[in-house]
């Protein structure tokens, strides 16, 4: 992924007021990210823990979405939609977002279950267990690691959309 400075991030709100652009937390060590670690950039706010943000890249420019963590519990353990990972160490929750425009603002949202502290860049890139005699491991990573950008992309995509042919 590409760095984004703080400004840029701010201003590629899709879904996101002025104030709420303004009031948000980046993320601690924002300054020291290693970006070529990511495949997009999601965070939980510091004063508001409910709120999630993330980044991500679409056709080279930041694409950024306001998240809502759904209240209630998930009854079973889920499977994050993004990273797909079947073995995850972390908690998975429902976040929602509004759509952006005037579908949003008609309170038109899109959900995902998705890892409660964005690990999902880490997640894909653990080692898969070797399935059968001459599994390509690296071959599996990197098609975790293109199935997780191309799901991030398609849920920013949707927003971004404003309900239009969603």
């Amino acid at each position: 992924m590409l760095s984004f400075s703080d400004a840029a991030i701010r201003a590629s709100f899709i879904n996101a007021s002025q104030r709420e652009r303004r009031d948000l937390s980046l993320p601690v060590g924002f300054d020291d990210l290693d970006w070529s670690s990511l495949d997009y950039l999601g965070w939980r706010d510091r004063k508001f823990p409910q709120l999630g943000y993330v980044v991500a890249e679409v056709d080279g420019e930041p694409v950024s979405v306001l998240l809502r963590q759904a209240e209630g519990r998930i009854r079973s353990r889920p499977q994050c939609a993004w990273c797909e990972d079947v073995h995850l160490p972390n908690d998975v929750v429902l976040f929602s977002a509004k759509r952006a425009g005037k579908a949003g603002r008609n309170g038109d949202t899109v959900a995902a279950l998705v890892c409660a502290e964005f690990q999902c860049s880490a997640n894909v890139r653990k080692r898969p267990p070797v399935a059968y005699a001459g599994f390509d491991v690296e071959a599996a990573r990197q098609q975790r690691i293109d199935a997780l950008r191309a799901n991030v992309d398609a849920f920013v995509r949707r927003l971004a959309a404003g309900g239009e042919g969603a």
